[in-house]
């Protein structure tokens, strides 16, 4: 007699075998997907056997969210079969926002099919196939899949005796699964885009056509993240850094950007924010070199973890590799001088430029680049002070992020399957963290095996202006390097004693957090941050004079404005300064001349009126520095 048990109680006793389908009607529980049978997530109609616990796998759960979404892939790749025949296909999954497939097609395609594609899709939707599971041996599905280089070459890497299939109508592919029981459940989806993908991510290999798409278990939900995305393509931080003239890419240098006056304005300014606010919090600021020895780098375990991400070069006949990060160079200042008690905690800041090497398919603006600055800081101290550092980095990042009015969420990483050091530690170093997190009453989540290879991390998602998250900040708190750089300290007994390290950033990449900011704001930048605050707009050449004098009283005050003396329509002008994202337009004509004022438009509000020049100066003032939070 084999015992189920659900939730709330339930409970349900057979001699037979018994599928998830059953037993949930037998709890009249309706609209599951799935199961989760002792953890492990199965088809509906997966027969079992030895009882146990079962749980549904509803469509609005991450869970069942997933499982729809692979088997949307499928239902895709049901139709591409049957509209272009003799398309292969590689790999299908579900990903964060939906599902893609990468197919080799017989002929090529573009934007255009995406809705035949669709067409088909609903109709086989409509159609409600049944997904079966079947399992065979290798053998068995090499002969299957037999003119099938993609399987042949999967089956082959598996290495399994038996393999299991996922078939629906005359489509059949190699699958793990769990699916939903049939194709009607997929009712909500959109097809998105497509790009070009080398198979299995090898630049070596032959280049297949990826279809995005995405589904979800509502209408309500796809309108809801279709109006996002549409959103999220005005705000797309390529095009806005071309309008506003921020920065670019050269075909010269692919993954490399190019900043232009006004983006390394933005730039500055959040710079001499950063600086300003650690030093407020006892920060001192370093700067370590680009180019060091190769020796360094296998020392600190990163030849060994990023050495294919790392770009290298020869001195002297000697191998040097260009740093893909910035703690081996702060650990050799720390290292110049015997250090005591008294000096810790250390606080050590470096704004730091990095090279990693990434494939040019996953480029992606300033969002994934080969070259950019990290807010790197460590922080050395004694194993006593390691949870009130950690209280004050969290403190910073709240602050800083609080500015730029994102909300967060925060995840701990633990210890990743290539971990460096002992377990005991690793435990130690992730029990800490936790607490410091708990203490602080900020809610988070475990992210299993996430961690950087020397140590657990505390890391923070950034929530912007529509929705998305972005990872940004992270703690990390590394018991490993101190040990592989020998690093000591003189403590108060005189003897010998290892530091603590602590790794962080608030912002990340300084050029991925103005990406982050351009697409927040919408280009629409703070007052404070703005490139340009104010545009004078004179309404015909002859109050130059006057446009010129108001100029200088504005410099003085180091407000950062353009002039426009076209000869234009004032309309225009005003249509092009809006354009721009420019907060302040300071109109000037006969009018305003004559008062010894200005007319004076907000790119958000319109005009607000005539402002004397006491008036205007004051209303600038209240707007030049960051909002002050506490």
């Amino acid at each position: 007699m084999a015992c189920y048990r659900g939730a709330e109680n339930k409970s349900f006793e057979t001699d037979d075998g018994i599928t998830p389908f059953e037993l949930f009607g037998e709890w009249n529980i309706k609209s599951a997907l799935a199961a989760a049978v002792d953890g492990e997530y199965v088809d509906l109609h997966r027969t079992l056997k030895d009882g146990g616990t079962v749980k549904p796998v509803m469509p609005d759960s991450p869970e069942g969210l997933s499982i729809l979404r692979h088997s949307a892939s499928h239902l895709m790749a049901q139709a591409i079969a049957r509209l272009y025949k003799g398309a292969k296909f590689g790999v299908g999954p579900a990903i964060q926002d939906g599902f893609y497939y990468d197919v080799l097609f017989p002929k090529a395609i573009t934007d255009d099919d995406l809705p035949v594609i669709e067409a088909e899709m609903k109709k086989l939707a409509r159609e409600k196939f049944h997904i079966e599971r079947v399992e065979l041996s290798t053998a068995e599905a090499l002969k299957k899949f037999g003119d099938d280089q993609f399987k042949v070459e999967l089956l082959n890497d598996i290495g399994a005796e038996r393999v299991s299939l996922y078939g629906q109508g005359d489509f059949w592919d190699l699958c793990r699964g769990p699916h939903v029981p049939n194709t009607g459940y997929i009712r909500h989806f959109k097809l998105m885009s497509l790009a070009g993908a080398y198979w299995r991510g090898n630049e070596n290999n032959i280049m297949l056509t990826r279809i995005y798409g995405t589904a979800f278990a509502d209408g309500e939900s796809l309108d809801g993240y279709l109006k996002m995305t549409e959103e999220a393509k005005l705000r797309d931080h390529r095009k806005l850094g071309r309008e506003l003239d921020l920065f670019s890419f050269q075909p010269e240098g692919p993954g490399f950007p190019f900043f232009h006056p006004k983006g390394m304005t933005l730039m500055n300014t959040l710079v001499e924010f950063w600086r300003r606010e650690h030093t407020k919090r006892g920060y001192s600021e370093i700067k370590t070199p680009l180019i060091l020895e190769r020796e360094l780098w296998q020392r600190s375990g990163h030849w060994d973890h990023y050495h294919d991400n790392m770009y290298f070069t020869e001195i002297d006949e000697r191998p040097y590799a260009i740093k893909p990060m910035n703690c081996p160079g702060g650990i050799l200042v720390y290292k110049t001088s015997k250090r005591s008690y008294r000096e810790l905690p250390m606080r050590v800041a470096e704004l730091g430029t990095v090279h990693r090497h990434e494939r040019s398919g996953v480029l992606h603006g300033l969002m994934r680049v080969r070259c950019f600055t990290q807010d790197d800081a460590h922080v050395y101290c004694t194993q006593e002070q390691i949870e009130d550092e950690v209280k004050g980095i969290i403190d910073l990042d709240r602050y800083i992020y609080d500015v730029f009015r994102f909300q967060f969420m925060v995840e701990l990483s633990t210890r990743p399957d290539n971990f460096m050091g002992d377990p005991e530690a690793w435990k130690d170093a992730e029990n800490r963290l936790q607490k410091v997190l708990e203490e602080t009453g900020i809610p988070f989540k475990i992210n299993p095996g996430d961690g950087a290879f020397y140590g657990p991390k505390i890391d923070f998602h950034l929530k912007d202006s529509i929705g998305r998250t972005w990872q940004c900040g992270t703690i990390q708190l590394d018991f490993q390097m101190p040990e592989k750089f020998d690093m000591t300290y003189a403590g108060s007994d005189g003897a010998e004693h290892r530091p603590v390290m602590l790794h962080r950033t608030v912002l990340g990449s300084l050029e991925r957090f103005i990406g982050i900011l351009t697409e927040h704001y919408a280009g629409a930048f703070p007052y404070w941050i703005s490139p340009v605050q104010a545009k004078i707009i004179q309404v015909k050449p002859d109050f130059e004079s006057y446009a010129l004098k108001i100029a200088d009283e504005l410099k003085k005050m180091n407000v950062r404005l353009e002039r426009d003396a076209r000869d234009e329509k004032l309309g225009k002008k005003i249509r092009d300064a809006q354009m721009e994202k420019v907060p302040y337009m300071l109109v000037i004509g006969a009018k305003e001349a004559e008062l010894g004022a200005v007319s004076v438009r907000t790119r958000s509000g319109g005009d607000i009126g005539i402002k004397n020049m006491e008036e205007l100066k004051s209303m600038l003032k209240s707007e030049f520095k960051p909002p002050v939070l506490h």
